[in-house]
């Protein structure tokens, strides 16, 4: 079983408490199709536990399958040397048909972000690195598609529908209770 080489650090983008029983890594692509069916899946399955998850999202842009992938990845990070990470990346899902730069700046604008700075943070590639690193890490960790789930650090390879996700976690809490 693949487990997560690249160890949970304070700089990944993560909801929930540090010290919640059960912690599922995403890495995820903003155009990839599976991911935006996971991420209202990943929304409930976060609401269904409540403090006792963690979740943290790397990003593994597929750019050869999805020419609008990295640009996202990059928006979602400049989003978040704002603030506002979390925001962006469930815009960008939300708006999976229609990524490109005019959507971009456009919920940049509604997010009260400027404009000319994440135009030039795209036309510079200011956050390419950041991305990157997720992608590198990714493919240490065995991961070769979206989404690749990983809880408390072993890569879940059932379905990420919401009741097989659901009865993973529950049965990684209950063995990490009765260890």
């Amino acid at each position: 079983m693949a487990t997560l080489k690249v160890p949970i650090a304070a700089g990944d983008h993560a909801q929930g408490p540090e010290n919640a029983e059960v912690t599922l890594v995403e890495y995820g692509d903003y155009e990839c199709p599976h991911c935006g069916r996971a991420h209202p899946i990943i929304q409930r399955v976060r609401e269904h536990f409540g403090k006792r998850l963690r979740f943290i999202f790397r990003n593994f842009p597929l750019g050869e399958l999805h020419p609008h992938a990295m640009a996202a990845a990059e928006t979602a990070e400049f989003a978040g040397a704002h603030g506002k990470f979390w925001e962006m990346h469930d815009l960008l899902f939300e708006n999976q048909a229609r990524l490109g730069e005019v959507l971009f700046l456009e919920l940049g604008s509604g997010l009260k972000l400027s404009t000319t700075s994440l135009q030039k943070a795209l036309e510079d590639h200011t956050f390419e690195a950041r991305v990157r690193a997720d992608f590198s890490g990714g493919i240490r960790s065995g991961v070769n598609g979206t989404p690749t789930f990983f809880i408390n650090g072993h890569r879940h390879d059932a379905s990420f529908d919401f009741e097989p996700l659901v009865s993973a976690i529950q049965g990684v809490m209950r063995r990490e209770k009765s260890a």
